[in-house]
């Protein structure tokens, strides 16, 4: 298998994670890539820890298991940090991304980070901004769309529009995108 692409998501029933995962997954394979996008989580309740992953790569992926040697973690909900294994896994050059309006640097410390890049969004405030809700998941997905090459914020945008066509309206549509844009544009690397 070629080069293999390993994501965990990390966050809270209800913020999306899930979705995130199987939105970027199709997204991918719009793109002509192979991609998984899967959750794992106990207890399906309002604010229960959730993990979710996805796996990308440019050859068919036949692994069926968590993901547990991530290159990427993403953290949607901070208040995870200390009371579960974020960076558990997590390879030597790993990134993480944590949703946050606190700066990488002091997000690195709180993790105990030694290696990797460390990457900070305020995506509950532009959530709330754009949508009205403090759900996190497509800001979070822009974000991450800034800090790697996995794929364009115009291919996914297309994609969020297609798949919530009919499901919501256009103003909650358009809502979306715009956090994805705005998150995308406002991700804060270490300085």
């Amino acid at each position: 298998m070629g080069a293999l692409t390993e994501i965990r998501w990390h966050g809270r029933g209800g913020q999306g994670a899930k979705t995130a995962s199987f939105l970027l997954a199709e997204s991918l394979i719009d793109q002509g890539k192979f991609a998984q996008g899967f959750p794992d989580y106990g207890p399906e309740r309002m604010g229960a820890p959730i993990r979710g992953y996805n796996r990308i790569s440019d050859e068919p992926v036949s692994l069926h298991c968590d993901v547990a040697a991530p290159g990427i973690v993403v953290v949607l909900d901070p208040t995870l940090i200390g009371s579960d294994d974020i960076t558990g896994g997590l390879l030597k050059d790993g990134t993480v991304l944590v949703n946050s309006p606190s700066g990488a640097r002091e997000i690195r410390k709180e993790l105990g980070l030694e290696g990797g890049r460390v990457f900070t969004v305020d995506a509950t405030g532009i959530a709330l901004d754009e949508i009205g809700r403090p759900i996190p998941n497509l800001p979070m997905i822009g974000a991450l769309l800034k800090v790697t090459d996995l794929a364009d914020i115009e291919s996914m945008t297309s994609i969020v529009r297609k798949k919530f066509e009919g499901k919501f309206t256009k103003p909650i549509i358009d809502g979306n995108v715009k956090a994805m844009k705005r998150a995308y544009e406002e991700v804060k690397a270490e300085k």
